[in-house]
């Protein structure tokens, strides 16, 4: 009976305090009546603030009693009011601009402006604000809305209103997410962060992937936006060591706020196409610390995908220092016909900076998603959202949300399906075709017709075609089954393999794979060049540049993450190796002094066997460790992060004799160790991989075990790091032992950049060095130079054996899957 009482106690209790709160709304307007979108509400005393939407309309919640509110917006006054609080309260807002005043300041024509050397002492004191707080915790909510604002009726035959569920003025909402969550850091770069909550528009199975790291921009560092995709190269802050080199600044006039002298400075790149921002910053005089900034980067500056991004910042007390509070990133753009515009918004809330984090807190998970942070409801969201929705977005929330729930429905995507499963001749030649349940989850891919024939010296015409079922089972685990059969016209030999798939655990990335039968490969593992472009090097330059063979096989591998950032690997395999001859030497065009070399790379003019048929049992081990892997957790999956440390890979692969067969007797050891996008700041990146590796024993072995390598004969190949662009596909794959090093540097445009009529195209300058030393090919080297943009490059090198120079030429890069 007693637990009873206490149990009603409690329940009453929880019910008073519930009472107790109300809520305080109202709208943000200029004295004109404009509403001031995103300006900031907090509760004096406190780091607990809420903004107000694009339409200036903002909601908090407070105890009953007095409080006193704190309104603020960039270029607008601060203003205090006193509120008493015993019910829901309407507390309309009316700002005045900002009244910035150069009074007791004279500028002459040939004095400098007086905002440098306010600039310089916020540059004298950039480190120690930097590190003035040295961990923290807050808690986060980010919003993020991108939305067509134009578009064409078609595209590329597509009715767009339609697809992308557009108004009559093909105008609308693409994406809206929320995120709750609650974010730790401790210096220098330790972050981990849970999701509280999360809410997709239209899509309620979903999840926002909205990260607090991603929306922190702190300007007291260097260098700004490293790794962000805006652009290869990172950017200059206003308040940078050598910022002086980079910005002018003029002082716009100052104010008075709670006592303190804010100065309103603007910075202006030197140069129009400097990777610096242009804007407004604020910085308080004596402390010289940042109060506001307001900056924008534009296509001068070099970013990619939009044309200008603004990143705007606003500032509270907390204690001592000062915290950012509301950080707001707008961009607008254009693709084509398309034009889009949007924001992602965040507000920091209840800061603590004296947290007592406690020992092995930081972990490599940087965010963690579970499976209960997209089941709240709309009250849920109503309660607890710092930034009201807008009319846009509540419009946009109502009409997804429903159409969400019916488009997971049978019904729906029953009907949906008989429609898409339809067979189209057209569609299935050129691109394959789908026949798919999506409610039962269960999808079949038909290879398409295009892609399935091509054309070597070996074959003839052949045919590759195969198909993909695969089926998603609870907790994202999925399986597939692929068979796939190839035959050759001229050669009349006919091949077929099953393989399957078993992803039995995402978080682990944890996999088994089997995989039997026959199968046309290159006698090169890692690929020379796709079918289709061997087939248009045949046809029409008489270069058959791939060479084949066939087997007999059957494998079985399993893969695994052992501990963050280690991958391991296991395989055991089985083939039966047969040569293969050329038996077809057609040509479209006849290419003079120039005929079609043997399937055997060692003896171009005569068709002689590679290797005697033989079988070949063998395990291969793996493992692959990434220092400093960092990485978000889903409910069933991992998101890896791009980490800043290298990544090594060793090897171990052993041959048994008279296992099955076997005619081989081989131990096998590699070591690599690479890492791409080392980040150089305004210079851009260096890629590196640094391999070797050597036979402990090579009793027996022939050729398809060996140690091969990424050669290249051909004018127009694939990119890849690890790639050689003058080295033959074949001749140097080795049975001993072997080094090789590549080395790439990106300079982000900052040569090119410089160049009037180039800048304009935004091209990225790459000089890179490839280097092979083994027993039959002693210190060769490769150096090229050239450009890039997007996956697609132009570059001229040279290639030595020794000091002898055996080869140069231009080579062109691509990404097309040709």
């Amino acid at each position: 009976m007693k637990k009873v009482r206490l149990l009603i106690t409690l329940c009453l209790f929880t019910s008073v305090s519930a009472i107790a709160q109300y809520q305080i709304s109202g709208k943000i307007t200029e004295p004109n009546g404009d509403p001031i979108p995103f300006a900031s509400i907090y509760i004096k005393n406190t780091s607990k603030g809420v903004s107000a939407n694009a339409d200036g309309v903002y909601k908090l919640t407070a105890d009953k009693g007095t409080v006193v509110l704190i309104f603020k917006a960039i270029g607008f006054k601060t203003f205090e009011r006193k509120i008493e609080v015993n019910t829901n309260v309407t507390a309309n807002q009316v700002l005045t601009t900002e009244s910035y005043t150069l009074a007791g300041v004279t500028i002459r024509s040939d004095a400098e402006d007086p905002a440098f050397e306010i600039m310089r002492k916020a540059i004298r004191e950039r480190k120690k604000h930097l590190n003035e707080v040295s961990a923290f915790s807050a808690e986060v909510y980010i919003k993020g809305l991108q939305k067509l604002v134009g578009a064409p009726k078609k595209f590329l035959g597509i009715d767009i209103q339609k697809s992308l569920e557009l108004d009559s003025s093909r105008k609308g909402i693409l994406y809206l997410s929320e995120s709750q969550s609650f974010f730790s850091f401790q210096r220098p770069n330790k972050i981990k962060e849970e999701m509280v909550s999360s809410k997709v528009s239209g899509r309620n199975n979903a999840f926002s992937y909205n990260k607090a790291s991603d929306m922190i921009i702190n300007f007291y560092e260097n260098l700004l936006l490293e790794g962000s995709g805006l652009s290869s190269r990172s950017f200059v802050s206003p308040i940078a060591d050598n910022a002086l080199f980079y910005y002018n600044y003029k002082l716009l006039g100052t104010t008075e706020e709670n006592g303190s002298t804010i100065n309103k400075i603007q910075v202006i790149p030197r140069r129009k196409n400097d990777p610096a921002f242009r804007g407004v910053v604020y910085i308080a005089d004596d402390s010289w610390r940042l109060m506001g900034t307001n900056v924008f980067l534009t296509e001068d500056a070099g970013i990619n995908f939009v044309d200008t991004l603004n990143i705007s910042q606003e500032f509270n007390k907390v204690e001592n220092t000062y915290l950012p509070s509301n950080m707001k990133f707008q961009f607008k753009g254009h693709f084509f016909d398309f034009k889009f515009e949007g924001y992602y918004v965040s507000i920091f809330n209840n800061y603590n900076i004296h947290p007592n984090f406690p020992k092995k807190y930081f972990t490599a998970e940087i965010l963690k998603i579970t499976k209960a942070v997209n089941k709240k409801d709309s009250l849920y969201w109503a309660n607890s959202r710092p930034i009201p929705l807008s009319e846009e977005e509540k419009k946009d929330y109502r009409k997804k949300d429903s159409v969400g729930l019916l488009k997971t429905t049978k019904r729906y995507l029953d009907s949906v399906e008989n429609v898409n499963n339809k067979f189209n001749l057209g569609k299935f030649i050129i691109g394959g075709h789908n026949f798919n349940n999506r409610y039962a989850k269960r999808y079949v891919h038909l290879d398409g017709l295009v892609r399935a024939i091509s054309f070597n010296t070996v074959e003839g015409i052949s045919l590759k075609y195969g198909l993909t079922y695969s089926k998603t089972l609870e907790e994202e685990r999925n399986f597939s089954i692929r068979p796939q059969i190839r035959y050759g016209i001229s050669n009349k030999i006919f091949t077929a393999n099953l393989t399957g798939v078993y992803l039995y655990n995402r978080q682990k990335r944890a996999s088994i794979t089997a995989s039997f039968g026959s199968s046309i490969e290159d006698l090169n593992p890692y690929g020379t060049m796709s079918l289709r472009s061997n087939a248009i090097n045949t046809l029409l330059f008489e270069t058959n540049l791939a060479k084949f063979y066939k087997k007999e096989f059957a494998t079985i591998a399993t893969a695994r993450e052992l501990a963050d950032g280690l991958q391991g690997s296991l395989s055991v395999n089985y083939a039966k190796n047969f040569t293969l001859q050329n038996t077809n030497s057609f040509s479209i065009r006849d290419v003079k002094d120039r005929e079609f070399t043997s399937n055997n790379p060692f003896t171009p003019t005569v068709e002689t066997p590679l290797f005697p048929t033989h079988s070949s049992f063998n395990i291969n081990a793996a493992l692959s460790y990434t220092i400093g892997q960092r990485y978000t957790t889903t409910p069933y999956a991992k998101r890896y992060e791009e980490s800043r440390y290298p990544r090594f890979l060793l090897n171990y692969r052993k041959g048994f004799k008279d296992v099955l067969g076997s005619d081989v007797d081989y131990d096998f050891l590699s070591f690599e160790v690479y890492q791409e996008r080392i980040r150089t700041g305004l210079v851009g990146y260096t890629s590196f991989v640094i391999g070797t590796g050597k036979f402990l024993n090579n009793n027996a072995l022939f050729y398809p075990d060996r140690k091969h390598f990424r050669g290249n004969n051909s004018t127009v190949f694939p990119p890849n790091l690890r790639k050689f662009r003058y080295l033959d596909f074949y001749q140097y794959s080795t049975n001993r032992h072997y080094i090789e090093l590549h080395l790439e540097h990106n300079f982000a445009g900052f040569i090119l950049n410089k160049v009037p009529l180039l800048r304009k195209l935004k091209l990225e300058e790459i000089v890179g060095f490839n280097y092979l030393n083994q027993p039959d090919k002693r210190n060769y080297k490769e150096f090229y130079f050239g450009v890039e943009r997007f996956g697609f490059g132009l570059s001229y090198g040279y290639a030595f054996d020794g000091r002898k120079n055996v080869d140069q030429g231009f080579r062109i890069a691509y990404s097309l899957g040709l």
